[in-house]
């Protein structure tokens, strides 16, 4: 009977730092007995991978590369599925000094020819010379590696096949590259974020000892795309740098059945486990067509949230959901981080649950960007809620700053400029997005707002999505969360941006994705989201009722909001009759967001 990997090493002290590299941190993983373990959708265990056999194997495969006309210091594009192929293969590149290049899967980018021009470009501004996947993909892979520097294309069996060189292997050293993150957002022109040996061992060891504070009785389970920084960094490489073994569940697996991620926490005794919002929320919208589980969360001690705003209610609702299952809502640890930073930047007090920072709407929020406090008596209209996340871990600040890039006070709402020992020096080959983002005096401007509240950072959103209107600042969330708390409107159904009325003045849309038919009952909803959104924010609105999966989500399911406006400028998102047809005929797409899959 299969096995999974013990969660300690009974011979092989635990040892958190003190690697110079990613090879180096699995040359001493390999000593031991822990590894990762790969799951069935059903909870199947189907593959057991020691940190041993994945360093036997990586350098096997290692010694074969140059055969496909590869040198030292060459991009390998590898489509990060979550299976032993792609460890072998990432790891591969670490022993034969070459750079990863972790791809996205094909989770409906609009349909098989958008998925390879996405493929391509990301191909194309790594100057990757080799593209490697599952065999499913390897036509797809040849068809995006047209007109492109790619020489090789195929799947680790294909690597694994070719001849063993004669030269002795030459690993990334401390001083090098260690792989290529392409961010979420990236299209047309990708961006991608040169992760050095030095960044990650930096923040690898600062999510386990400052973040998580691991120890050698801690166990990872994740379902997050191994293509994302936090699936990568968070539940990946930490725990290869910390010996620590990791149950892994397929993304596609956790869309379709997400209870089955839990109960992986319960027979394997997990204690660590990410996600976003989304996820918490999924997991609970399942579990309400069943009474009652017969799995066991008291072990999970830390249930990391991050990789998109954090919604406090729907945290409570899981809570709620699963206390009787053991769950401690103080296992919740809502962080702050991007790829920029390799990922973490910020981390609250283990054990101490999410606390939330309760705040006034209205004219010093929206017009003189304060973070006034409400009083318990405040009523949901008139205050919102927002999720501190923790100081900055050791090493690493954190400044609010105003449009001028003057730091602003406690409570000033601003642009969050972050620095750290694990920051980006800058894009691979994008110096112009580089300059965008990096200030004068070498902070990273992280595109996201926020303010800071006795040490700890509340995020409030993304700077490109803000709505301004009539000099007001709008937050988009605000308006989306508030519309899908009405009936018949999913999670991950509304995106609000501003757009120009027939006079050119700024004005507020809102895409709703409606499952309705009848005529009476889709009026009905458009006039609730209006009156929802003249509450919330006092503003008038125009509602856009348009079919499911007309809306764009990043690969690590983010909301693209910028996406959004320019398809409905575009006219690709229109709005549905009363008698259900369709006055414009929608690309076919499937939300990435795997919680529209719920």
């Amino acid at each position: 009977m299969l096995m999974p990997t013990p969660t300690t090493n009974p011979e092989l002290a635990f040892r958190l730092g003190g690697f110079e590299t990613l090879a180096e941190g699995l040359d001493y993983a390999a000593q031991g007995e822990t590894g990762m373990n790969f799951y069935s959708p059903r909870g199947e265990l189907q593959t057991v991978l020691p940190y041993r056999r994945l360093r036997a194997e990586a350098i096997d495969a290692a010694s074969r590369l140059p055969s496909a006309r590869l040198r030292r210091g060459d991009r390998i594009g590898i489509i990060a599925e979550t299976t032993p192929d792609f460890l072998l293969m990432f790891f591969a590149c670490q022993y034969a000094g070459m750079i990863p290049v972790p791809l996205p899967l094909a989770v409906n980018f609009g349909g098989r020819q958008a998925y390879a021009e996405r493929i391509r470009g990301m191909l194309l501004a790594a100057g990757a010379r080799a593209a490697i996947g599952p065999a499913d993909l390897v036509e797809v892979l040849h068809e995006a590696t047209r007109r492109t520097a790619v020489s090789f294309v195929g799947t680790a069996a294909d690597v694994s096949a070719l001849e063993r060189a004669t030269s002795a292997l030459e690993p990334l050293a401390a001083h090098e590259a260690c792989y290529i993150q392409y961010s979420s957002g990236s299209t047309s022109f990708p961006r991608g974020v040169l992760v050095t040996q030095q960044a990650i061992t930096a923040n690898a060891r600062s999510i386990a000892v400052d973040g998580v504070r691991l120890h050698n009785a801690d166990r990872c389970v994740s379902w997050l795309p191994l293509y994302h920084d936090m699936g990568l960094v968070g539940c990946c490489l930490t725990p290869v740098l910390s010996q620590t073994s990791v149950d892994y569940l397929a993304t596609s697996s956790f869309a379709r059945r997400p209870l089955v991620w839990l109960e992986l926490i319960s027979r394997n005794k997990g204690t660590i486990a990410f996600s976003p919002t989304f996820g918490f929320e999924l997991c609970a919208r399942r579990a309400s067509n069943r009474s009652s589980f017969d799995f066991d969360l008291s072990s999970w001690r830390v249930a990391g949230i991050g990789g998109e705003m954090i919604r406090p209610e729907a945290l409570d609702t899981f809570i709620e959901t699963f206390a009787a299952n053991g769950f401690d809502g103080g296992a919740f640890l809502a962080s702050y981080g991007m790829a920029e930073a390799t990922l973490a930047v910020t981390f609250p007090e283990p054990g101490t649950g999410v606390a939330v920072d309760r705040i006034l709407r209205g004219a010093e929020l929206e017009q003189r960007r304060l973070a006034v406090p409400a009083h318990c008596e405040a009523g949901a209209g008139k205050a919102r809620s927002f999720a501190r996340c923790g100081r900055p871990m050791p090493g690493y600040e954190v400044e609010i700053r105003d449009r001028d890039n003057r730091p602003l006070a406690d409570r000033h709402v601003g642009r969050i400029c972050i620095r750290g020992p694990s920051l980006m020096g800058g894009y691979f080959r994008n110096p112009e997005a580089t300059e965008a983002v990096i200030t004068r005096d070498g902070w990273l401007d992280s595109g996201d707002m926020g303010y800071m509240v006795g040490g700890e950072l509340v995020v409030t959103g993304r700077t490109k999505d803000l709505i301004i209107i009539g000099g007001r600042n709008i937050w988009p969330q605000d308006l989306e969360w508030a519309v899908e708390q009405l009936p018949d409107v999913r999670a991950g159904d509304v995106a609000a941006f501003s757009g120009s009325d027939a006079d050119d003045r700024e004005q507020v849309i809102v895409v709703v994705e409606c499952r309705l038919q009848e005529d009476d009952a889709i009026a009905e909803l458009r006039e609730r989201v209006r009156a929802t959104i003249s509450r919330v924010a006092g503003v008038e609105s125009e509602v856009v009722l348009a079919p499911p999966r007309s809306l764009t989500f990043t690969t690590s399911g983010k909301l693209s909001r910028a996406a959004a406006r320019q398809n409905f400028i575009d006219g690709a998102i229109r709005d549905i009759r009363p008698d259900g047809g369709l006055q414009h005929t929608v690309p076919a797409s499937v939300d990435v967001r795997i919680a529209a899959s719920g």
